[in-house]
């Protein structure tokens, strides 16, 4: 099955519904003629079968359009986060040698100065009819190019599922991102498993504030495409109020979240009775807090609340089925549907249930590797358990308890050495959460001549709480190993955050 085929099913069974809604509404059937324009004409700007599309616009109807039209053009789509800088840009464009880079003008802007030899062509959204530009390729308007061709799917191009459908960029170890390489398997594989577990129907109406370059937030649109839901986007959770106030006025039933957004939340005062037609949140990124659980457990009684665990390389792995979320709040649950993980020692060799080791998945949602990396992608595809087979290896340390549901313990390259003692940063942070009044807390290691390495912890307080580090320092006391306690502690107004809104651990490190 091909990606685009969750459109064009949709738009077949769906034709008058709403499928995206931002800021101006476009029904399936509408969807599926713009992006049929839009493929066609990306296909007379030479586009042809495996040729990469750029996409560096903003949460918007014009970034599902391109999305959908490139692989309906036979392309393959490569979304980056609109934030991105020139030399990034630049650097990303030329590693995966992209023939066309969908944008607006002031984004472009961005590769004045910048050597860029691949690119064919632009397409730019709002482009003035005095626009000039020094890149050397053919710039032309989005909206004139796409309302001047056909209506009518393009001839089809002969993908199979196994061909690449999207590379998404994600940070590499050694500061240059690496294009994660998805097939149109893999993807239609993570979509249904999730959909499945999630029970979405197309009466969903989900929410997403998350930029669609993270696989977490272009996932909301591919899914709600599925089932024939209605997406509704939010180009950022930069205004609470007003993201409450969209939750309530489009009725939305599924929420996603990530930790940073869930810190928002519990700040607000909701009554429960705010939000009748949500059925479900979810998070995934980053581990939400046990006391963020709990919290949002009384603020949302009768909302279904996901704890889920998941990676570029293969998008989603884990989640906790919801009626397991107060047993055992700190889990990230089990293998989603048509997936098999497992814990591996240092040897590789598999664990029993109630050990620790590093998390292998095996499944058909796993990626084909790093663009043009074949050494990284072999340190991370590793033969699997049949003849011929590979499987993921996460890089991600996690225990189980004796039912076999994981806990997340720390990214390998994260765990920090003192004293001679291996520390997982989650441990230390989930006592500190529960320290009332603390919001967010990120610890992370510094240089210590003497240990090695020392713990800093960096916290954010909710309003009107005053702690200081001593009080801090006595809590870790009365809940940790004395090598576990924090060395530093440091109070923020807000801590640094990636793109996809993750605290930024590195950032902090490197800050000291």
């Amino acid at each position: 099955m091909q990606l685009e085929e969750f459109l064009e099913r949709s738009a077949e069974c769906f034709p008058a519904k709403c499928a995206v809604n931002c800021g101006r509404r476009l029904t399936y059937a509408e969807v599926e003629t713009q992006c049929n324009r839009l493929a066609h004409a990306l296909i007379a700007s030479g586009i042809n079968r495996g040729d990469r599309v750029a996409i560096l616009l903003d949460n918007s109807i014009q970034c599902v359009l391109s999305i959908f039209a490139v692989l309906k053009a036979g392309g393959v789509f490569v979304p980056l986060n609109p934030t991105i800088k020139g030399d990034k840009l630049a650097y990303i464009l030329n590693d995966c040698g992209v023939a066309c880079l969908i944008t607006d003008p002031v984004k472009l802007e961005r590769l004045n100065g910048q050597d860029v030899q691949c690119l064919r062509s632009i397409f730019a959204i709002g482009l003035s009819p005095d626009f000039r530009s020094n890149i050397g390729c053919v710039v032309e308007d989005f909206d004139a190019i796409a309302a001047a061709a056909g209506n009518e799917c393009p001839p089809a191009k002969n993908c199979i599922d196994i061909d690449l459908a999207a590379l998404i960029y994600t940070s590499g170890s050694t500061g240059r991102p690496k294009g994660v390489m998805l097939t149109h398997l893999n993807m239609t594989s993570a979509a249904t498993s999730i959909t499945t577990y999630l029970e979405n129907t197309c009466d969903d109406i989900i929410m997403n504030v998350l930029p669609l370059s993270f696989d977490y937030g272009l996932y909301q649109v591919l899914m709600a495409f599925k089932v024939g839901a209605t997406v509704v986007l939010e180009t950022s959770y930069a205004y609470p109020y007003a993201m409450i106030e969209t939750l309530k006025r489009e009725s939305i039933t599924g929420f996603p979240i990530v930790p940073t957004l869930s810190a928002i939340l519990l700040k607000m005062d909701l009554a429960k009775s705010e939000l009748p037609r949500l059925r479900y949140i979810t998070n995934t990124a980053a581990a939400l807090p046990v006391e963020h659980i709990r919290k949002l457990r009384a603020m949302f009684p009768n909302v279904k609340l996901y704890s889920m665990y998941g990676l570029t390389e293969c998008k989603r792995v884990s989640y906790l089925p919801p009626e397991q979320i107060d047993v055992r709040p700190g889990s990230v649950g089990k293998a989603m549907p048509n997936e098999e993980v497992y814990l591996v020692d240092e040897s590789g060799a598999r664990v029993p249930n109630g050990s620790t080791g590093e998390l292998v998945i095996r499944g058909s949602n796993v990626m084909k590797g790093y663009w043009g990396l074949p050494d990284e992608s072999a340190r991370r595809l590793k033969p699997g358990p049949l003849p011929g087979e590979f499987v993921l290896y996460s890089g991600d340390l996690f225990r189980t308890d004796e039912e076999g549901y994981l806990y997340f313990i720390a990214r390998k390259d994260e765990i920090i050495k003192s004293r001679g003692e291996k520390i997982s940063p989650k441990e230390v942070e989930e006592a500190i959460y529960a320290l009332p009044g603390v919001s967010e807390v990120c610890v992370f290691a510094v240089p210590d001549e003497v240990m090695g390495s020392a713990i800093s912890a960096a916290i954010t307080l909710e309003p009107g709480v005053a702690l200081t580090e001593r009080d801090v320092v006595a809590h870790c006391k009365s809940r940790l190993e004395d090598f576990m306690v924090p060395k530093f502690v440091h109070f923020h107004e807000s801590l640094p955050k990636t793109s996809t809104g993750k605290v930024s651990r590195r950032e902090l490190a490197i800050a000291g």
